[in-house]
Protein backbone atom coordinates (compact mmCIF):
# COMPACT_ATOMS: atom_id res chain seq x y z
CA UNK A 1 0.00 0.00 0.00
CA UNK A 2 1.35 3.13 -0.78
CA UNK A 3 0.95 6.25 1.25
CA UNK A 4 1.67 9.85 0.89
CA UNK A 5 3.29 11.44 3.74
CA UNK A 6 0.49 13.44 4.04
CA UNK A 7 -1.90 10.60 5.08
CA UNK A 8 0.97 8.78 6.64
CA UNK A 9 1.43 11.82 9.32
CA UNK A 10 -2.10 11.70 9.90
CA UNK A 11 -2.28 7.86 10.72
CA UNK A 12 0.62 8.83 13.19
CA UNK A 13 -1.28 11.30 14.59
CA UNK A 14 -4.40 9.11 14.72
CA UNK A 15 -2.71 6.47 16.49
CA UNK A 16 -1.88 8.55 19.58
CA UNK A 17 -5.19 9.84 19.19
CA UNK A 18 -6.66 6.86 20.22
CA UNK A 19 -4.43 5.83 22.61
CA UNK A 20 -5.01 9.12 24.69
CA UNK A 21 -9.30 8.70 24.32
CA UNK A 22 -9.02 4.65 24.78
CA UNK A 23 -6.61 5.33 28.05
CA UNK A 24 -9.06 8.41 29.13
CA UNK A 25 -12.26 5.63 28.49
CA UNK A 26 -11.38 2.67 30.78
CA UNK A 27 -9.86 5.45 33.25
CA UNK A 28 -12.81 7.15 33.45
CA UNK A 29 -15.13 3.73 33.36
CA UNK A 30 -12.94 2.57 36.60
CA UNK A 31 -13.33 5.71 38.68
CA UNK A 32 -17.35 5.51 37.65
CA UNK A 33 -17.54 2.02 38.96
CA UNK A 34 -15.76 2.79 42.29
CA UNK A 35 -17.49 5.74 43.16
CA UNK A 36 -20.96 4.13 42.39
CA UNK A 37 -20.21 0.81 44.65
CA UNK A 38 -18.80 3.36 47.19
CA UNK A 39 -22.59 5.12 46.73
CA UNK A 40 -24.42 1.86 46.99
CA UNK A 41 -22.74 1.34 50.50
CA UNK A 42 -23.03 4.76 51.63
CA UNK A 43 -26.67 4.94 50.73
CA UNK A 44 -28.14 1.29 51.62
CA UNK A 45 -26.04 -0.13 54.31
CA UNK A 46 -24.91 2.78 56.54
CA UNK A 47 -28.06 4.13 56.48
CA UNK A 48 -29.67 0.98 58.05
CA UNK A 49 -26.95 1.80 60.77
CA UNK A 50 -28.05 4.82 61.52
CA UNK A 51 -31.50 3.75 61.63
CA UNK A 52 -31.15 0.89 64.21
CA UNK A 53 -28.72 3.39 66.02
CA UNK A 54 -31.16 6.07 66.15
CA UNK A 55 -34.32 3.17 67.37
CA UNK A 56 -31.35 1.73 69.99
CA UNK A 57 -31.44 5.13 71.49
CA UNK A 58 -35.55 5.81 71.62
CA UNK A 59 -35.82 2.17 72.96
CA UNK A 60 -33.46 2.84 75.61
CA UNK A 61 -35.45 6.14 77.07
CA UNK A 62 -38.56 4.17 76.53
CA UNK A 63 -37.19 1.94 78.88
CA UNK A 64 -37.41 4.37 81.68
CA UNK A 65 -40.96 5.14 80.82
CA UNK A 66 -40.15 7.70 77.91
CA UNK A 67 -43.50 7.40 76.01
CA UNK A 68 -42.39 10.02 73.84
CA UNK A 69 -40.03 8.33 72.13
CA UNK A 70 -42.13 5.78 70.76
CA UNK A 71 -42.94 7.99 67.73
CA UNK A 72 -39.09 8.44 66.69
CA UNK A 73 -38.77 5.08 66.94
CA UNK A 74 -41.86 4.35 64.66
CA UNK A 75 -39.85 6.93 62.20
CA UNK A 76 -37.16 5.14 61.98
CA UNK A 77 -38.37 1.80 61.89
CA UNK A 78 -40.57 2.94 59.02
CA UNK A 79 -37.62 4.30 57.17
CA UNK A 80 -35.87 1.04 57.93
CA UNK A 81 -38.54 -1.05 56.08
CA UNK A 82 -38.14 0.76 52.77
CA UNK A 83 -34.14 0.60 53.10
CA UNK A 84 -34.03 -3.11 52.82
CA UNK A 85 -31.06 -4.07 51.00
CA UNK A 86 -29.59 -7.36 52.35
CA UNK A 87 -30.39 -10.87 52.45
CA UNK A 88 -32.14 -11.76 55.67
CA UNK A 89 -32.43 -8.13 56.87
CA UNK A 90 -36.60 -8.23 55.63
CA UNK A 91 -36.70 -11.16 58.16
CA UNK A 92 -35.18 -9.29 60.73
CA UNK A 93 -37.35 -6.08 60.28
CA UNK A 94 -40.68 -7.68 60.25
CA UNK A 95 -39.87 -9.29 63.75
CA UNK A 96 -38.76 -5.83 64.60
CA UNK A 97 -42.65 -4.14 63.30
CA UNK A 98 -43.97 -6.99 65.36
CA UNK A 99 -42.40 -6.59 68.75
CA UNK A 100 -42.82 -3.45 68.12
CA UNK A 101 -46.33 -3.06 68.06
CA UNK A 102 -46.63 -5.64 70.97
CA UNK A 103 -44.35 -2.96 72.71
CA UNK A 104 -46.91 -0.71 71.75
CA UNK A 105 -50.01 -2.23 73.03
CA UNK A 106 -48.09 -2.29 76.08
CA UNK A 107 -47.06 -5.72 76.63
CA UNK A 108 -44.97 -6.20 79.98
CA UNK A 109 -43.37 -9.48 79.30
CA UNK A 110 -39.49 -9.31 80.38
CA UNK A 111 -38.33 -10.47 77.31
CA UNK A 112 -39.69 -8.32 74.47
CA UNK A 113 -37.25 -5.32 75.33
CA UNK A 114 -34.30 -7.60 74.99
CA UNK A 115 -35.74 -9.46 71.79
CA UNK A 116 -36.51 -5.86 70.13
CA UNK A 117 -32.81 -5.04 70.87
CA UNK A 118 -31.37 -8.38 69.50
CA UNK A 119 -33.44 -7.33 66.45
CA UNK A 120 -32.23 -4.09 66.26
CA UNK A 121 -28.49 -5.74 67.21
CA UNK A 122 -29.17 -8.32 64.04
CA UNK A 123 -29.97 -5.50 61.49
CA UNK A 124 -27.02 -3.28 62.46
CA UNK A 125 -24.80 -6.71 62.29
CA UNK A 126 -26.13 -7.65 58.73
CA UNK A 127 -25.77 -4.40 57.52
CA UNK A 128 -21.76 -3.79 59.19
CA UNK A 129 -20.96 -7.23 57.36
CA UNK A 130 -22.64 -5.85 54.35
CA UNK A 131 -20.21 -2.67 54.37
CA UNK A 132 -17.28 -5.25 55.06
CA UNK A 133 -17.85 -6.69 52.31
CA UNK A 134 -18.97 -4.62 49.60
CA UNK A 135 -15.43 -2.64 51.02
CA UNK A 136 -13.49 -5.64 49.97
CA UNK A 137 -15.40 -5.82 46.23
CA UNK A 138 -14.43 -2.43 46.10
CA UNK A 139 -10.58 -2.77 46.64
CA UNK A 140 -10.86 -5.66 44.18
CA UNK A 141 -12.64 -3.48 41.43
CA UNK A 142 -9.51 -0.97 42.47
CA UNK A 143 -7.37 -3.45 41.93
CA UNK A 144 -8.79 -4.48 38.79
CA UNK A 145 -9.04 -1.08 37.62
CA UNK A 146 -5.16 -0.65 38.42
CA UNK A 147 -4.33 -3.44 36.77
CA UNK A 148 -6.09 -2.75 33.35
CA UNK A 149 -4.84 0.86 33.75
CA UNK A 150 -1.21 -0.64 34.21
CA UNK A 151 -1.22 -2.99 31.30
CA UNK A 152 -2.94 -0.49 29.20
CA UNK A 153 -0.54 2.65 30.24
CA UNK A 154 2.49 0.06 29.34
CA UNK A 155 0.88 -0.64 26.23
CA UNK A 156 0.69 2.97 25.22
CA UNK A 157 3.80 3.31 26.19
CA UNK A 158 6.00 0.70 24.75
CA UNK A 159 3.38 1.77 21.11
CA UNK A 160 3.78 5.79 22.01
CA UNK A 161 7.43 5.32 22.65
CA UNK A 162 8.20 3.00 19.24
CA UNK A 163 6.40 5.55 17.72
CA UNK A 164 8.70 8.88 19.25
CA UNK A 165 11.59 7.01 18.03
CA UNK A 166 10.84 5.70 14.38
CA UNK A 167 8.45 7.66 13.29
CA UNK A 168 10.23 11.29 13.11
CA UNK A 169 13.30 9.27 11.35
CA UNK A 170 10.86 8.26 9.10
CA UNK A 171 10.78 11.85 8.28
CA UNK A 172 13.83 13.47 8.91
CA UNK A 173 15.81 10.86 7.76
CA UNK A 174 15.10 11.45 4.32
CA UNK A 175 15.38 14.92 4.44
CA UNK A 176 18.83 14.76 6.16
CA UNK A 177 20.02 12.26 3.66
CA UNK A 178 18.74 14.78 0.82
CA UNK A 179 20.45 18.00 3.03
CA UNK A 180 23.78 16.26 2.65
CA UNK A 181 23.69 15.43 -1.23
CA UNK A 182 22.64 19.44 -1.95
CA UNK A 183 25.65 20.34 -0.29
CA UNK A 184 27.85 17.62 -2.00
CA UNK A 185 26.64 19.21 -5.06
CA UNK A 186 27.35 22.74 -3.89
CA UNK A 187 31.03 21.39 -3.48
CA UNK A 188 30.56 20.58 -7.16
CA UNK A 189 30.82 16.82 -6.27
CA UNK A 190 28.68 15.98 -9.77
CA UNK A 191 28.62 11.82 -8.24
CA UNK A 192 26.72 12.36 -5.19
CA UNK A 193 23.46 10.03 -5.53
CA UNK A 194 20.49 9.74 -2.99
CA UNK A 195 18.70 5.72 -1.95
CA UNK A 196 15.71 5.90 -0.52
CA UNK A 197 13.27 3.11 -1.43
CA UNK A 198 10.30 4.81 -0.61
CA UNK A 199 6.89 5.03 -2.96
CA UNK A 200 6.48 8.94 -1.31
CA UNK A 201 7.20 11.98 -2.06
CA UNK A 202 10.71 11.53 -1.08
CA UNK A 203 11.03 8.53 -3.45
CA UNK A 204 10.33 10.85 -5.78
CA UNK A 205 12.61 13.76 -4.62
CA UNK A 206 15.55 11.39 -4.43
CA UNK A 207 14.39 10.37 -8.19
CA UNK A 208 14.61 13.98 -9.23
CA UNK A 209 17.67 14.60 -7.37
CA UNK A 210 19.59 11.94 -8.78
CA UNK A 211 18.50 12.47 -12.69
CA UNK A 212 19.98 16.45 -11.70
CA UNK A 213 22.72 14.96 -10.46
CA UNK A 214 23.68 12.85 -13.69
CA UNK A 215 22.80 15.50 -15.64
CA UNK A 216 25.18 17.75 -13.83
CA UNK A 217 27.99 15.16 -13.73
CA UNK A 218 27.34 15.01 -17.71
CA UNK A 219 27.60 18.62 -18.33
CA UNK A 220 30.70 19.34 -16.02
CA UNK A 221 32.44 16.22 -17.69
CA UNK A 222 31.61 17.68 -20.86
CA UNK A 223 32.85 21.05 -20.36
CA UNK A 224 36.01 20.59 -18.04
CA UNK A 225 38.50 19.68 -20.42
CA UNK A 226 37.48 23.12 -22.49
CA UNK A 227 37.58 25.30 -19.17
CA UNK A 228 41.23 23.67 -18.14
CA UNK A 229 42.17 24.30 -21.78
CA UNK A 230 40.54 28.25 -21.77
CA UNK A 231 42.52 28.37 -18.35
CA UNK A 232 46.12 27.50 -19.16
CA UNK A 233 45.51 29.79 -22.19
CA UNK A 234 44.23 32.25 -20.10
CA UNK A 235 47.36 31.85 -18.02
CA UNK A 236 50.24 31.83 -20.81
CA UNK A 237 48.88 35.38 -22.31
CA UNK A 238 49.24 36.88 -18.74
CA UNK A 239 52.57 35.16 -18.05
CA UNK A 240 53.19 36.44 -21.71
CA UNK A 241 52.72 39.84 -21.04
CA UNK A 242 55.23 42.33 -20.41
CA UNK A 243 53.93 44.38 -17.72
CA UNK A 244 53.70 43.07 -14.36
CA UNK A 245 49.81 41.62 -13.40
CA UNK A 246 48.88 40.72 -10.05
CA UNK A 247 45.21 39.38 -9.23
CA UNK A 248 43.22 39.42 -6.35
CA UNK A 249 40.09 38.00 -5.09
CA UNK A 250 37.35 40.27 -3.44
CA UNK A 251 38.71 39.16 -0.06
CA UNK A 252 42.40 40.35 -0.89
CA UNK A 253 43.83 37.06 -1.52
CA UNK A 254 46.56 36.48 -4.05
CA UNK A 255 44.67 34.78 -7.35
CA UNK A 256 47.38 34.84 -10.29
CA UNK A 257 50.24 36.95 -10.74
CA UNK A 258 52.86 36.45 -14.01
CA UNK A 259 56.28 36.50 -13.97
CA UNK A 260 56.90 40.21 -14.39
CA UNK A 261 55.66 40.71 -11.59
CA UNK A 262 56.82 37.83 -9.76
CA UNK A 263 60.54 39.17 -10.56
CA UNK A 264 60.04 43.23 -9.90
CA UNK A 265 58.26 41.52 -6.33
CA UNK A 266 61.76 39.24 -5.58
CA UNK A 267 59.02 36.37 -3.96
CA UNK A 268 58.89 33.16 -5.08
CA UNK A 269 55.52 31.70 -6.90
CA UNK A 270 54.64 29.57 -4.24
CA UNK A 271 54.82 32.23 -1.42
CA UNK A 272 52.02 34.22 -3.59
CA UNK A 273 49.33 32.52 -5.05
CA UNK A 274 46.84 31.86 -2.19
CA UNK A 275 48.05 33.87 -0.09
CA UNK A 276 46.69 36.81 1.76
CA UNK A 277 48.04 40.12 -0.09
CA UNK A 278 48.24 42.26 3.24
CA UNK A 279 50.41 40.02 5.15
CA UNK A 280 52.85 39.15 2.29
CA UNK A 281 53.38 43.28 2.00
CA UNK A 282 54.36 43.14 5.71
CA UNK A 283 57.64 41.74 4.56
CA UNK A 284 57.50 43.50 0.76
CA UNK A 285 57.93 46.82 0.42
CA UNK A 286 56.82 47.23 -3.17
CA UNK A 287 53.24 44.79 -2.98
CA UNK A 288 52.42 47.08 0.51
CA UNK A 289 52.65 50.18 -1.93
CA UNK A 290 50.77 48.78 -4.64
CA UNK A 291 47.96 47.18 -1.89
CA UNK A 292 48.09 50.00 -0.21
CA UNK A 293 46.95 52.71 -2.75
CA UNK A 294 48.29 55.58 -4.75
CA UNK A 295 46.13 58.68 -4.42
CA UNK A 296 48.29 60.92 -6.88
CA UNK A 297 48.89 58.44 -9.26
CA UNK A 298 52.49 59.35 -9.13
CA UNK A 299 55.15 56.79 -11.45
CA UNK A 300 56.41 54.29 -9.28
CA UNK A 301 60.28 53.80 -9.50
CA UNK A 302 61.14 50.30 -9.08
CA UNK A 303 64.64 48.83 -9.45
CA UNK A 304 63.74 46.17 -12.08
CA UNK A 305 66.31 44.57 -14.97
CA UNK A 306 69.50 46.29 -13.30
CA UNK A 307 68.07 49.66 -13.47
CA UNK A 308 65.84 51.78 -11.66
CA UNK A 309 62.39 51.66 -14.10
CA UNK A 310 59.42 53.69 -14.00
CA UNK A 311 56.03 51.74 -13.79
CA UNK A 312 52.65 53.87 -14.32
CA UNK A 313 49.91 51.51 -11.22
CA UNK A 314 46.21 50.78 -12.90
CA UNK A 315 43.74 48.95 -10.90
CA UNK A 316 40.97 47.17 -12.27
CA UNK A 317 37.56 46.51 -10.43
CA UNK A 318 35.93 43.67 -11.54
CA UNK A 319 32.57 43.01 -11.06
CA UNK A 320 29.42 40.55 -12.07
CA UNK A 321 25.72 40.92 -11.10
CA UNK A 322 26.97 44.46 -9.16
CA UNK A 323 29.01 42.44 -7.14
CA UNK A 324 32.90 42.96 -6.52
CA UNK A 325 34.56 39.81 -6.86
CA UNK A 326 38.01 41.04 -6.97
CA UNK A 327 40.62 42.95 -8.70
CA UNK A 328 43.93 43.63 -11.05
CA UNK A 329 46.73 45.53 -10.24
CA UNK A 330 48.38 46.04 -13.79
CA UNK A 331 51.80 48.21 -14.19
CA UNK A 332 52.57 49.34 -17.06
CA UNK A 333 56.90 50.23 -17.79
CA UNK A 334 56.82 53.86 -18.50
CA UNK A 335 60.75 53.85 -18.44
CA UNK A 336 61.18 54.89 -21.84
CA UNK A 337 58.44 57.84 -21.62
CA UNK A 338 59.55 58.98 -18.53
CA UNK A 339 63.72 58.92 -20.01
CA UNK A 340 62.37 60.91 -23.20
CA UNK A 341 60.24 63.07 -20.36
CA UNK A 342 63.53 64.33 -18.69
CA UNK A 343 65.12 64.67 -21.89
CA UNK A 344 62.92 67.05 -23.10
CA UNK A 345 62.89 68.55 -19.66
CA UNK A 346 66.48 68.77 -19.84
CA UNK A 347 66.36 70.34 -23.19
CA UNK A 348 64.01 72.64 -22.49
CA UNK A 349 66.43 73.69 -19.31
CA UNK A 350 69.32 74.09 -21.59
CA UNK A 351 67.09 76.02 -24.52
CA UNK A 352 65.94 78.43 -21.80
CA UNK A 353 69.38 78.95 -20.01
CA UNK A 354 70.92 79.94 -23.56
CA UNK A 355 67.63 81.91 -24.51
CA UNK A 356 67.60 84.30 -21.58
CA UNK A 357 71.27 85.77 -22.08
CA UNK A 358 70.68 86.82 -25.82
CA UNK A 359 66.81 88.43 -24.59
CA UNK A 360 68.65 90.30 -21.95
CA UNK A 361 71.07 91.50 -24.70
CA UNK A 362 68.17 92.72 -26.59
CA UNK A 363 66.57 94.39 -24.08
CA UNK A 364 69.96 96.07 -23.21
CA UNK A 365 70.12 97.29 -26.80
CA UNK A 366 66.42 98.40 -26.45
CA UNK A 367 67.25 100.54 -23.79
CA UNK A 368 70.10 102.20 -25.17
CA UNK A 369 67.98 103.03 -28.42
CA UNK A 370 65.60 104.58 -26.37
CA UNK A 371 67.88 106.81 -25.01
CA UNK A 372 68.23 110.15 -26.02
CA UNK A 373 72.04 110.38 -25.60
CA UNK A 374 72.54 108.11 -28.50
CA UNK A 375 70.32 109.64 -30.42
CA UNK A 376 66.47 110.97 -31.14
CA UNK A 377 64.42 107.92 -32.98
CA UNK A 378 61.45 109.40 -35.16
CA UNK A 379 57.99 108.08 -34.27
CA UNK A 380 57.84 105.44 -36.60
CA UNK A 381 61.31 103.85 -34.81
CA UNK A 382 59.85 104.43 -31.19
CA UNK A 383 57.07 102.14 -32.53
CA UNK A 384 59.33 99.37 -33.69
CA UNK A 385 61.38 99.73 -30.38
CA UNK A 386 58.55 99.51 -28.20
CA UNK A 387 56.65 96.64 -29.89
CA UNK A 388 60.15 94.71 -30.09
CA UNK A 389 60.34 95.67 -26.34
CA UNK A 390 57.22 93.75 -25.56
CA UNK A 391 57.97 90.87 -27.64
CA UNK A 392 61.52 90.34 -25.71
CA UNK A 393 59.44 90.87 -22.86
CA UNK A 394 57.06 88.01 -23.43
CA UNK A 395 60.10 85.74 -24.56
CA UNK A 396 61.76 86.59 -21.10
CA UNK A 397 59.23 85.58 -20.05
CA UNK A 398 58.14 82.47 -21.40
CA UNK A 399 61.84 81.32 -20.96
CA UNK A 400 61.56 82.22 -17.51
CA UNK A 401 58.64 79.84 -16.95
CA UNK A 402 60.25 77.06 -19.02
CA UNK A 403 62.82 77.40 -16.48
CA UNK A 404 60.63 77.19 -13.67
CA UNK A 405 58.87 74.30 -14.90
CA UNK A 406 62.03 72.11 -15.35
CA UNK A 407 62.85 72.94 -12.18
CA UNK A 408 59.61 71.54 -10.99
CA UNK A 409 59.57 68.61 -13.44
CA UNK A 410 63.31 67.28 -12.52
CA UNK A 411 62.29 67.85 -8.45
CA UNK A 412 64.93 70.03 -7.76
CA UNK A 413 62.26 72.23 -6.14
CA UNK A 414 64.19 74.53 -3.50
CA UNK A 415 61.63 76.11 -0.37
CA UNK A 416 62.51 78.35 2.06
CA UNK A 417 59.88 77.89 4.19
CA UNK A 418 59.25 80.59 6.98
CA UNK A 419 56.28 81.71 8.57
CA UNK A 420 54.49 84.15 6.63
CA UNK A 421 51.81 86.35 7.07
CA UNK A 422 48.82 86.25 4.55
CA UNK A 423 48.69 89.90 4.08
CA UNK A 424 52.43 90.49 3.18
CA UNK A 425 51.31 87.64 -0.48
CA UNK A 426 48.59 89.16 -1.34
CA UNK A 427 50.47 93.08 -0.42
CA UNK A 428 53.18 91.34 -2.95
CA UNK A 429 50.33 90.62 -5.74
CA UNK A 430 48.38 93.66 -5.35
CA UNK A 431 51.50 95.96 -5.70
CA UNK A 432 53.04 93.75 -8.49
CA UNK A 433 49.58 94.29 -10.54
CA UNK A 434 48.08 97.37 -9.38
CA UNK A 435 49.62 99.58 -12.82
CA UNK A 436 48.20 96.62 -14.64
CA UNK A 437 45.12 96.84 -13.36
CA UNK A 438 44.67 100.53 -13.33
CA UNK A 439 45.43 100.81 -17.09
CA UNK A 440 41.81 98.63 -17.79
CA UNK A 441 40.39 100.62 -15.26
CA UNK A 442 39.86 97.58 -13.13
CA UNK A 443 39.34 97.74 -9.14
CA UNK A 444 40.94 95.33 -7.22
CA UNK A 445 39.18 94.57 -3.54
CA UNK A 446 41.05 92.81 -1.04
CA UNK A 447 39.54 91.38 2.46
CA UNK A 448 41.94 90.06 4.40
CA UNK A 449 41.78 90.16 8.23
CA UNK A 450 44.47 91.34 10.53
CA UNK A 451 43.92 88.18 13.11
CA UNK A 452 44.77 85.51 10.29
CA UNK A 453 47.54 83.34 11.61
CA UNK A 454 50.49 82.84 9.36
CA UNK A 455 51.45 80.37 7.43
CA UNK A 456 54.62 78.10 6.71
CA UNK A 457 55.36 78.58 3.02
CA UNK A 458 58.12 79.79 0.55
CA UNK A 459 57.29 83.68 0.18
CA UNK A 460 58.36 84.34 -3.31
CA UNK A 461 56.96 81.17 -4.60
CA UNK A 462 53.86 81.92 -3.17
CA UNK A 463 53.45 85.26 -4.02
CA UNK A 464 54.27 84.34 -7.46
CA UNK A 465 51.49 82.21 -7.42
CA UNK A 466 49.19 84.99 -6.18
CA UNK A 467 50.64 87.09 -8.90
CA UNK A 468 49.36 84.48 -11.46
CA UNK A 469 45.95 84.42 -10.03
CA UNK A 470 45.87 88.01 -10.19
CA UNK A 471 47.12 88.32 -13.57
CA UNK A 472 45.25 85.91 -15.03
CA UNK A 473 41.85 87.48 -13.65
CA UNK A 474 42.88 91.17 -14.56
CA UNK A 475 43.51 89.37 -18.28
CA UNK A 476 40.34 88.23 -18.60
CA UNK A 477 38.16 90.69 -16.71
CA UNK A 478 36.24 93.42 -18.74
CA UNK A 479 37.73 97.13 -18.75
CA UNK A 480 35.80 98.84 -15.56
CA UNK A 481 34.84 95.86 -13.78
CA UNK A 482 36.60 94.89 -10.26
CA UNK A 483 38.16 91.66 -8.90
CA UNK A 484 37.98 90.29 -5.42
CA UNK A 485 41.33 89.48 -3.53
CA UNK A 486 40.29 87.30 -0.19
CA UNK A 487 42.13 85.45 2.52
CA UNK A 488 40.33 83.48 5.34
CA UNK A 489 40.98 80.71 7.58
CA UNK A 490 39.40 77.77 7.14
CA UNK A 491 39.97 74.58 9.50
CA UNK A 492 43.60 73.99 9.86
CA UNK A 493 44.86 76.44 6.82
CA UNK A 494 44.41 79.49 5.12
CA UNK A 495 42.17 80.27 1.69
CA UNK A 496 43.69 82.36 -0.87
CA UNK A 497 41.32 83.11 -3.71
CA UNK A 498 41.12 85.39 -6.56
CA UNK A 499 37.64 86.40 -8.01
CA UNK A 500 36.82 87.44 -11.11
CA UNK A 501 33.38 88.60 -12.97
CA UNK A 502 34.42 87.50 -16.79
CA UNK A 503 33.05 85.15 -18.67
CA UNK A 504 33.69 82.24 -16.82
CA UNK A 505 34.89 78.39 -17.69
CA UNK A 506 33.01 76.28 -19.50
CA UNK A 507 33.15 72.98 -16.59
CA UNK A 508 34.28 70.29 -19.32
CA UNK A 509 37.69 72.63 -19.41
CA UNK A 510 37.88 72.88 -15.74
CA UNK A 511 39.89 70.01 -15.04
CA UNK A 512 42.39 70.35 -17.71
CA UNK A 513 43.29 74.33 -16.70
CA UNK A 514 46.11 73.14 -14.17
CA UNK A 515 47.49 70.80 -17.04
CA UNK A 516 50.91 71.96 -18.64
CA UNK A 517 50.56 73.69 -21.94
CA UNK A 518 46.49 73.44 -21.15
CA UNK A 519 44.62 76.86 -23.21
CA UNK A 520 40.66 77.63 -23.09
CA UNK A 521 39.65 76.96 -26.45
CA UNK A 522 38.04 80.46 -27.98
CA UNK A 523 39.45 82.39 -25.87
CA UNK A 524 41.45 85.48 -27.17
CA UNK A 525 44.53 85.30 -28.89
CA UNK A 526 45.89 88.26 -27.51
CA UNK A 527 45.02 87.46 -23.88
CA UNK A 528 45.94 83.75 -24.46
CA UNK A 529 49.35 82.80 -22.29
CA UNK A 530 51.84 79.77 -22.20
CA UNK A 531 49.18 77.81 -20.44
CA UNK A 532 52.20 76.82 -18.11
CA UNK A 533 50.93 79.52 -15.25
CA UNK A 534 48.94 77.43 -13.60
CA UNK A 535 50.78 74.47 -14.09
CA UNK A 536 53.35 75.58 -12.15
CA UNK A 537 51.11 77.19 -9.53
CA UNK A 538 49.93 73.78 -8.99
CA UNK A 539 53.31 72.14 -8.42
CA UNK A 540 54.71 75.13 -6.13
CA UNK A 541 51.06 75.06 -3.89
CA UNK A 542 51.49 70.97 -3.78
CA UNK A 543 54.99 70.73 -2.96
CA UNK A 544 54.18 72.98 0.26
CA UNK A 545 51.78 70.27 0.75
CA UNK A 546 48.79 72.59 -0.46
CA UNK A 547 45.50 72.64 -2.57
CA UNK A 548 44.71 74.38 -5.21
CA UNK A 549 41.67 74.54 -7.20
CA UNK A 550 38.97 76.45 -9.42
CA UNK A 551 35.31 77.30 -9.15
CA UNK A 552 34.09 78.84 -12.34
CA UNK A 553 30.22 79.19 -13.93
CA UNK A 554 29.76 80.26 -17.39
CA UNK A 555 28.85 83.91 -17.25
CA UNK A 556 29.72 84.78 -13.86
CA UNK A 557 33.25 84.58 -13.38
CA UNK A 558 36.25 82.26 -11.62
CA UNK A 559 37.32 81.49 -8.91
CA UNK A 560 40.71 80.68 -8.39
CA UNK A 561 42.12 79.41 -4.61
CA UNK A 562 45.18 77.78 -2.99
CA UNK A 563 44.95 76.82 0.70
CA UNK A 564 47.85 76.49 2.78
CA UNK A 565 48.06 74.69 6.30
CA UNK A 566 48.46 77.24 9.59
Amino acid sequence: MNLRIKSKLSLGILFLFIVIVLTGIVGLFAINRLANESKNILKANYESIVYAKNMQSDLDQFSVKNFNSINDFEKNLEAQEKNITEIGEQEATSSLRDLFEKLRQHDTSATLIPSIRSQIYQISELNMNAIVRKSKETQQTADKAKLYLAILGTLSFLLSFSFLLNFPGYIANPIKELTAGIKQIANKNYSQRITIDKSDEFGELAEAFNSMARQLDIYENSNLAKIIFEKRRIETIINGMKDPIIGLDENNNILFVNSTAIKILGINETDLIGKYAPDVALKNDLLRNLIGGNENNTPLKIYADNKESYFSKEILNITAEDRAIGSVILLRNITQFKELDLAKTNFIATISHELKTPISSIKMSLKLLEDERIGSLNEEQKKLVVNVKEDSQRLLSITGELLDLAQVETGKIKLEKQMVAPQAIIAYADNALKVQAEQKHITIKINCPDNLPKVNCDLEKTAWVMVNFLSNAIRYSPENSEILITAEQSNNGVVFAATDFGKGIDPKYQGRVFDKFSKIPNADAGKSGTGLGLAISKEFIESQNGVIGLESTIGKGSRFYFILPV
